[in-house]
């Protein structure tokens, strides 16, 4: 399987959730077997982060990279795109600390790439990154998020809110690169799932110096009496964005095992853990 980066540039400014800092971000084209990675531009020397499970730093309420001192947060929309359009390598420049939250969504990455097109390269994937041996599971009480060994990659999750609008949802998806060189499915049914948050728990988070830039106008937000900024983009839209989240949180193996990942009530903490975990096994005498 031909290695691919994007066939021209893409640029995008918007605000980070997180930090509030407008940033503005451009994607180019990268050489084969460089993987997806960041250039912090604004800083001396234009420090590199790579886009890896050794380079994440934070995983709460987002996922952070961080190289020496420089870091990214928030990275896990515009990987999901990269990843779920089959781009493998990409250098993104931010001039900023956090990456453009622009709708909540994956949406208008995956759009983007989806316009300029990419390219194979004259490298191949390792087969090795791609075959998975065993079961591998990660939990904490009731949440769990697993891997298991299948003929084709797929990603299923589940969710379970007290509030009646989200309740217990259930989803899954299926790449369908690897079998019609398209990837028409992460841009029609994952990439524009949104973020969404519970009414209940906004003012902690800004108490905590969190979503300094989040809005109604690019996260939804659930009260007990329904949803706040309706309408949904889906039914079921919660937990197609918690699929988003695991798709760019696992894009940081660099390539994702043939594997059915199966999560309940997960979080980018346990997603990292997973990765770890398959990291492990890709290493040893016995698996991947």
């Amino acid at each position: 399987m031909q290695q691919r980066t994007i066939a021209s540039s893409i640029n995008q400014t918007g605000t980070g959730l997180h930090s509030g800092i407008i940033t503005s971000v451009s994607i180019v084209p990268a050489k084969p077997g460089s993987g997806r990675y960041f250039v912090r531009v604004d800083l001396p020397d234009a420090p590199t982060i790579p886009a890896t499970i050794a380079a994440v730093s934070q995983t709460v309420l987002s996922t952070q990279l961080r190289h020496g001192e420089a870091s990214v947060r928030t990275v896990e929309h515009l990987l999901a795109s990269l990843a779920g359009m089959g781009v493998d390598n990409a250098r993104i420049e931010i001039d900023g600390p956090e990456v453009p939250l622009l709708d909540g969504s994956a949406r208008i990455w995956a759009e983007n790439i989806r316009l300029v097109g990419t390219v194979e390269q004259d490298s191949t994937v390792s087969e090795n990154a791609l075959c998975l041996e065993e079961p591998i599971w990660v939990s904490d009480e009731d949440a769990f998020v697993s891997a298991i060994p299948a003929p084709q990659t797929r990603f299923s999750y589940g969710i379970d809110f007290e509030l009646p609008a989200i309740g217990n949802q259930w989803h899954s998806w299926q790449p369908d690169g690897e079998q019609q060189n398209s990837y028409e499915t992460f841009v029609t049914e994952i990439a524009p799932a949104r973020t969404f948050g519970l009414m209940h728990q906004i003012e902690h988070l800004k108490t905590a110096g969190l979503i300094k830039g989040g809005s109604l106008e690019n996260a939804l937000v659930c009260g007990p009496d329904g949803w706040v900024n309706p309408p949904l983009r889906f039914a079921n839209e919660p937990v197609r964005h918690k699929i988003l989240d695991l798709v760019g949180d696992l894009s940081l193996l660099g390539i994702f095992p043939r594997a059915h990942f199966l999560a309940y009530k997960a979080s980018h903490n346990l997603h990292i853990q997973l990765a770890h975990r398959i990291l492990e096994l890709r290493s040893s005498d016995f698996s991947i």
